[in-house]
């Protein structure tokens, strides 16, 4: 595999532009994600266009974990072109979506992979997680950069934010206690943004990269 998606070098900087038009996003702590080097990039998972959120918030190339059903579809070419990992959510294991993973993050890349696997469309703060993040982040020895996304997606977004926290550093940790650690470090970054937020413009909005 290589670290070359051209159509999404050309791509982001463009999408960008539009995405900070048009919903305004808060990006908030983006410094924690490095400038090289590998990492898992995972947080929860609100809403259709979370992984564009992720993507604009560095200039560096973002490989997402994307369901499967994608790629096979009408644009599957397009989603290989700018370098996403397709996952099947009805499997019970993904090995070669993780084998993916672990590939790119062998080479230095960024990984975006959300470990609830799925949208929520409940009324709880997070879903399970599921161990992809941690196990591809321990088998690769990568920090993990957590975030949260809050507020909506919707033109001239007041509330829309992300909210990246210090890197996880997971070495130490057993598989399920570095997901307990993931789950907990998120959760708290959600109900840190929701109990900061009010009708004024946010504090420590970044600029688009």
């Amino acid at each position: 595999m290589s670290d070359n998606p051209i159509l999404y070098r050309i791509l982001r900087p463009l999408l960008g532009v539009v995405f900070q038009a048009f919903y305004h996003p808060a990006i908030v702590n983006k410094e924690y994600i490095p400038q090289n080097g590998r990492a898992v990039i995972a947080g929860n998972h609100k809403h259709a266009l979370d992984p564009i959120l992720v993507d604009v918030s560095t200039s560096r190339v973002v490989h997402t974990l994307a369901k499967k059903e994608l790629h096979d579809g009408c644009f599957g070419g397009f989603f290989r072109a700018i370098g996403t990992i397709p996952v099947d959510l009805h499997a019970d294991h993904n090995r070669e979506a993780l084998h993916s993973a672990v590939d790119f993050l062998n080479q230095d890349c960024l990984i975006n992979v959300s470990p609830e696997a799925k949208r929520n469309y409940t009324k709880e703060i997070l879903l399970p997680f599921k161990y992809g993040a941690v196990v591809m982040a321990k088998r690769t020895n990568s920090m993990i950069v957590p975030y949260a996304i809050t507020g909506e997606y919707k033109f001239w977004s007041r509330d829309l934010k992300i909210t990246f926290g210090k890197p996880l550093d997971i070495t130490d940790l057993s598989i399920e206690d570095a997901n307990e650690t993931l789950y907990q470090t998120v959760k708290g970054l959600i109900l840190a943004a929701r109990e900061e937020y009010t009708t004024d413009e946010p504090e420590h909005r970044d600029s688009m990269v």
